[in-house]
């Protein structure tokens, strides 16, 4: 239950996320809005995928660059996340592509962070 809570979660965020910054596109080849939500959907789970098998790794690496600016790498770390969910979204025919990697994908990591905690906030994951 936890598990859909966050995939959840993080489809809001990706949808909020693609609503805010222009350069972020998700679902927009989809005509329907059940097609619009599934796609946003599997978008979501592979984004979870991505952080939980590739971004222990990569926290690991750049731990002396977060240590250095003081947090503020960890964007550029979640923008590279959502980099390699839409390499991964485009090689498994989802729509969801990202225009520019450091105007967009580091805003767009700042508001699906955003977006997550206030969700993780309201909503009760126990």
């Amino acid at each position: 239950m936890n598990f859909l809570l966050r995939v959840g979660i993080n489809a809001v965020a990706l949808w909020v996320a693609a609503l805010v910054v222009s350069g972020v596109d998700l679902a927009e080849d989809e005509a329907r809005w059940p097609a619009k939500v599934v796609t946003i959907l599997l978008v979501a789970l592979l984004f979870g995928l991505v952080n939980a098998v590739i971004k222990p790794i990569v926290r690991f690496f750049s731990f002396p660059f977060v240590i250095l600016t003081l947090g503020l790498f960890t964007f550029v770390v979640n923008a590279f996340m959502l980099q390699i969910t839409e390499w991964l979204s485009d090689a498994v025919g989802l729509s969801f592509g990202i225009d520019e990697f450091f105007w967009d994908a580091v805003l767009a990591a700042v508001v699906i962070t955003l977006v997550s905690w206030v969700l993780s906030i309201f909503l009760d994951e126990d």
